[in-house]
């Protein structure tokens, strides 16, 4: 009699768990937006508000700009790109809108060392070569959001911005 309740629990209890069991993409969703992204996140903020403070209206000189691109944001943004590819993801839905973000930030890597080579150079060609690629970087990193965002929404993840 105990083996007959104990297997009826025991069945009871796999049905239980069969109808709660998660949608993989959208657990996958949840750990990466949560845990995973949040810290690169921050070190990504951190190497574009480096940039920034040479760059555009915060430009000053050409040696200040060179100095903060090859000392400290290239060597920083080559890590964060380091730590990106590092990420290991259980669906191949995230995996691949997390290589177009890889691709994205590369891109922008790219820029930014041919941004050094311009100003080595003294070039305007590269340097608007440099802001293209740049751009580009940028446009595919708000695609990538955008596809994120609809994923999420596809396997009912409400994604929030702090």
């Amino acid at each position: 009699m105990k083996r007959v309740i104990f297997a009826m629990i025991t069945a009871v209890m796999m049905i239980f768990a069969a109808g709660c069991s998660e949608d993989p993409v959208a657990e996958d969703i949840l750990a990466y937006v949560n845990d995973t992204m949040p810290p690169l996140g921050d070190q990504e903020a951190e190497v574009l508000a480096l940039y920034e403070s040479v760059t555009g209206a915060n430009y000053t000189d050409d040696q200040t700009m060179y100095v903060t691109l090859t000392e400290e944001v290239i060597p920083k943004y080559s890590e964060f790109i380091t730590e990106l590819e590092k990420v290991e993801l259980e669906t191949e839905e995230l995996q691949k809108l997390h290589e177009d973000y890889i691709e994205a930030v590369q891109l922008q890597h790219s820029g930014m060392m041919l941004a050094v080579t311009a100003l080595e150079e003294q070039s305007f060609e590269k340097m608007d070569e440099a802001n293209q690629k740049l751009n580009e970087g940028r446009e595919k990193i708000r695609a990538y959001q955008q596809a994120l965002k609809k994923l999420a929404k596809e396997h009912d993840v409400t994604l929030e911005k702090k």
